[in-house]
């Protein structure tokens, strides 16, 4: 799994050749940093990164987005059970974005949701995040209700958002079996 950034891997735009590969215990500290970084109020601890990755491949999956030299730019990860799907996280590198990481990091959240058969997809996002909505909302998300204050320390209200990804098929007797 592959992006070109603007201008194509020719171009040596900041997404060029950017690879998604499962996150491993190895990733653990350059994700922290990343999620540090990203998320000064309400960061994942190691520990916590740690516990999710346990969940792998059950519940869970995460991925990491890796330069060729190795560098992790961008992470995302997945939780889904009895046919739903949440998007626990995603970020990316402050100097990596507008490169098509999200989307390309979001699109395979996506299509594992797909394939472990999840009807619906979740997830929050914070209201002050204008970027990441729109992101989302281009990905098909609609806002279905706030949970308020959800990000502490900071007091920030969440965006539910969610994307269906299959309908469901219709449950009990219809008139025919009757």
């Amino acid at each position: 799994m592959t992006a070109a950034g603007p201008g194509g891997p020719a171009a040596g735009g900041p997404g060029a050749e950017i690879v998604l590969r499962d996150m491993t215990d190895a990733d653990l500290p350059a994700v922290h940093l990343l999620e540090q970084a990203l998320f000064p109020d309400d960061a994942w601890t190691e520990q916590m990164l740690r516990e999710e990755l346990a969940g792998q491949p059950g519940t869970r999956r995460y991925v990491v987005a890796e330069t060729p030299g190795g560098e992790v730019v961008g992470y995302a990860g997945l939780a889904s059970a009895g046919g739903q799907a949440d998007v626990q996280t995603i970020g990316v590198a402050p100097g990596r974005r507008g490169a098509g990481i999200g989307a390309l990091l979001l699109t395979e959240l996506i299509d594992e949701a797909v394939r472990r058969g999840s009807e619906g997809l979740f997830l929050e996002v914070r209201v002050d995040n204008a970027p990441a909505r729109r992101l989302y909302e281009r990905f098909g998300f609609e806002q279905i209700g706030i949970r308020e204050r959800y990000y502490q320390p900071a007091d920030v209200d969440a965006a539910v958002m969610f994307r269906r990804l299959r309908e469901r098929p219709p449950v009990g007797f219809t008139r025919e079996d009757t």
